[in-house]
């Protein structure tokens, strides 16, 4: 049975499973492999694997023991998982619950299954959830040592950006203050406060605050982030000119909200600005938003232009890391 691997040469085989494992990438249902030199890390989802890692189709053994979803199928099933939590995305009632079936059957570690059961909609990004077997939508998401409580119905999260959150807080030096627009349940703010920076968080989803404060706590760095529910351009009065480091990861609708950046920027900040556009002119349409909102009062300088995912037919999710100087 083909599953994605990371495959690399043996001598940096461990790293890489761990650098996988920091980002809850390993897929433990199979045995990682070594063959004529190179080893084979099963991995859960390859779209989120760092891009200097080659995903390839292999067939590793199931571990031994081990009974997966497949076993009891006819098939092999598609599903991703966010902690204890696998999540399918089907159309038809009787095979999900079929596949519900066979993966709490298995010896995956899950107590839930859960069906999309929308597409991502209104202001707070949420979505509609069946849930085919066990209970509750709230889970545990562990990611490059941090771990993140959250409810699924509730709150807009993506495991799948985890690589991208991670390339991001590399970047953060301690002492820095670093300001997330749309911070959710705090996937930037908690691994950038825990470089040392002083960080706030805002978001209009009460919930989603709420659990950013809880994961703050439970990441001990509670006395670096303040998080705040409302609506960024009501909150940048308090806050004008003190970010070095901004976030903003609301790829439909960011440029209604870069006058409010420009606002919040230090003398010297550093803008990461996440868009979706077609492919024709991917970048484009951003940098000129950006130029447009802090021209002249700064200089403006793109250190990064950067494709995140592939979005939808000829669109891509993307990212401009951008410096501003006054």
């Amino acid at each position: 049975m083909a599953v994605p691997c990371v495959r690399v040469s043996r001598e940096v085989g461990e790293e890489t499973r761990q650098r996988l494992a920091e980002a809850n990438l390993v897929d433990d249902g199979y045995d990682i492999t070594v063959v004529d030199g190179q080893l084979y890390v099963p991995v859960t989802d390859p779209t989120a694997v760092p891009s200097d890692l080659t995903v390839v189709e292999a067939d590793p053994p199931v571990r031994e023991g081990q009974t997966m979803p497949a076993d009891a199928l006819n098939f092999d099933p598609s599903y991703e998982r966010i902690g204890n939590v696998a999540i399918v995305d089907e159309d038809d009632d009787e095979r999900a619950r079929a596949i519900a079936d066979a993966i709490m059957d298995s010896d995956l570690p899950v107590r839930a299954v859960l069906n999309r059961a929308s597409k991502i909609k209104g202001e707070q990004r949420v979505r509609d959830w069946d849930v085919l077997a066990g209970e509750g939508t709230e889970v545990t998401h562990r990611e490059y040592g941090c771990t993140f409580d959250l409810d699924l119905a509730e709150v807009y999260f993506s495991p799948r950006l985890a690589t991208e959150r991670h390339r991001v807080t590399e970047q953060v030096n301690e002492g820095e203050h670093a300001f997330d627009m749309f911070a959710g349940v705090g996937p930037f703010v908690i691994p950038f406060a825990k470089r040392g920076t002083t960080c706030v968080g805002t978001d209009i989803n009460e919930t989603a605050i709420e659990y950013l404060r809880t994961n703050a706590q439970r990441n001990g760095v509670a006395d670096r982030v303040t998080g705040i529910c409302g609506d960024v351009r009501e909150v940048a009065g308090e806050y004008e000119g003190w970010a070095d480091r901004l976030v903003m990861n609301l790829p439909h609708s960011a440029d209604e909200f870069l006058e409010t950046a420009v606002r919040l920027a230090s003398d010297e900040c550093v803008l990461h600005y996440y868009d979706i556009q077609y492919e024709d002119d991917l970048f484009g349409p951003g940098e000129r938003a950006i130029r447009a909102a802090a021209e002249p009062a700064y200089d403006v300088t793109v250190e990064t232009r950067h494709t995140v995912r592939s979005y939808a037919p000829k669109e891509h999710n993307v990212v401009l890391d951008v410096r501003l100087t006054r």
